[in-house]
């Protein structure tokens, strides 16, 4: 039987080779950052060859047959170990990454990255102009690179399913159809319940909020609730995003409108979620593939969390609405922290995904999964796409976008990376970070007490125990069975839905 001791050095050359291969993906993430936020839009032809020149190098690497070679010979090794020792975690994961990325050529993944460049700005163009003309043959062409990378694995049941893998490991499109019609099935009358009712004043949210201000205050709210400045920073840019170079080093953007108080706030505090997983990751994971969040719906799980089930609680609010007050007199002065918390949490039928109330957030998303599944098993042509958007918001919301700007050009994703196995997180987010909750409160029944004294540190601290440590070591069925004790299930989600909202409306 093979021991560490017998097998440290491969043990080390793998780590060493991660490390390396790691480090290029930091620069090339640096980069994108970069475009994010401070690049010049002359910068654009030279960022792309960059950022696919570093895309190919990192493949490369990753892909080599002396690093497959490597972790099989370590395969006796991790048989040897608990399976949740660190080492057998490496070995797993390693290996697991390294079948998915040695199936694609580096050529295509540098033409992929190339092209996303090129797309995300031509995106940041057609987006303010409503001219999806101008983006559509960006698009076309993400579409069929999308397939081409779907069509790399050999078995499928449905084309996204390959997709669906990279960003939520052990995902198929089958399963997650089922459970969204689930879901929409326990929504939709919730919707239509409170949509009938008189709704709640919200003007106080769209006064002149000075740009300065907004951003001092979420600044200030970001670091109470644990956003470690040393090892971070928030910048603006189109659309926010949080991005990690190391443990050390974990950003987070945000947008600011002078005239939504909300929109700065929550995507910041979104971001924030993001940002403290990453950052209470056990630092001795640096450089390896368990540095890094678990799966994208984890991931979703901690921003939705501290924006939503935190963010926008009622105790939250009478903590932190007299400091809000304070920022901002002639706007909230004379605004009780009553109406204001009804503002934040008003139900409508909406357009836009990302200023979604948390009930109808999730057929935002269902209607974006469904069109990328048509999109990619060939029934809806991209040509077609604004078109079939406006036709799903009407039937599904009652309202139809008045331009592409507010409809499909709305959302970066499918102009920045691929289309197929994106969405999905989103709602997957939802339904986890409601069960980490419960469970959360079940075993630290003072939390919500804590959040109303503005101490945040013991959920912060249960959080970091129990998910953020242990990064990328469990897959993330695993984790939420061995964080909450029970598979992923809408229950805990449906119960905190009709509790909330069904005391804000009297349902």
């Amino acid at each position: 039987m093979q021991t560490i001791e017998k097998t440290e050095p491969k043990l080390l050359d793998l780590k060493n080779r991660l490390a390396e291969i790691n480090d290029i993906e930091a620069a090339a993430s640096l980069l994108y950052w970069d475009q994010a936020t401070y690049m010049p839009p002359g910068g654009a032809v030279a960022r792309g060859r960059q950022l696919a020149t570093l895309q190919q190098i990192s493949h490369t690497k990753f892909t080599e047959a002396a690093l497959g070679d490597l972790i099989e010979d370590l395969s006796l090794l991790e048989l040897s170990l608990p399976y949740h020792s660190e080492e057998a975690s490496l070995i797993r994961i390693a290996r697991r990454k390294y079948k998915q990325a040695v199936r694609i050529p580096a050529s295509f993944m540098a033409e992929f990255s190339r092209h996303r460049t090129d797309a995300y700005e031509a995106w940041t163009r057609a987006r303010p102009e409503n001219n999806f003309a101008l983006v559509r043959p960006y698009l076309e062409k993400t579409l069929d690179l999308s397939r081409q990378l779907a069509n790399f694995s050999p078995d499928y049941e449905h084309i996204a399913d390959p997709l669906i893998d990279f960003a939520d490991y052990g995902m198929k499109a089958s399963f997650l159809r089922s459970l969204f019609a689930q879901l929409r099935d326990e929504l939709v009358p919730i919707v239509e319940a409170i949509t009938s009712q008189p709704a709640p004043d919200d003007s106080c949210l769209t006064q002149f909020y000075p740009e300065a201000e907004q951003l001092n205050f979420t600044l200030k709210v970001i670091d109470q609730l644990g956003y470690d400045f040393k090892r971070g920073r928030q910048d603006q840019t189109h659309h926010p995003f949080m991005i990690n170079f190391s443990t050390g080093d974990v950003r987070i953007t945000t947008r600011v409108y002078q005239e939504d108080l909300s929109q700065a706030l929550f995507s910041s505090i979104h971001e924030m979620g993001h940002a403290l997983y990453e950052q209470g990751i056990n630092p001795e994971f640096e450089g390896t593939p368990l540095s890094g969040g678990t799966s994208a719906g984890v991931h979703e799980s901690q921003s939705r969390l501290w924006e939503n089930l935190v963010g926008r609680s009622l105790g939250f609010w009478q903590f932190f609405y007299p400091q809000l007050q304070a920022f901002f007199p002639p706007q909230l002065g004379n605004v009780s922290v009553d109406t204001f918390y009804r503002a934040i949490n008003k139900v409508k039928r909406s357009l836009i995904r990302t200023d979604a109330d948390e009930i109808t957030y999730n057929l935002h998303v269902m209607i974006r999964f469904d069109l990328e599944l048509q999109m990619l098993d060939g029934s809806l042509a991209v040509r077609d796409l604004p078109e079939a958007w406006r036709e799903r918001y009407r039937s599904d919301f009652g309202i139809i976008p008045e331009t592409d700007t507010d409809g499909v050009l709305q959302d970066v994703h499918w102009y920045s990376g691929q289309i197929g196995g994106m969405f999905q997180c989103y709602t997957l987010g939802n339904l986890m970070s409601a069960q980490f909750f419960a469970a959360a409160l079940a075993e630290r029944g003072e939390i919500l007490a804590k959040i109303k004294q503005g101490e945040f540190l013991t959920l912060h601290n249960w959080l970091k125990d129990k998910i953020y440590q242990h990064g990328s070591k469990y897959t993330a069925a695993e984790l939420i069975h061995n964080v909450t004790g029970a598979p992923l299930h809408i229950e805990p989600f449906i119960r905190y839905i009709r509790h909330k909202y069904g005391q804000l409306y009297s349902l």
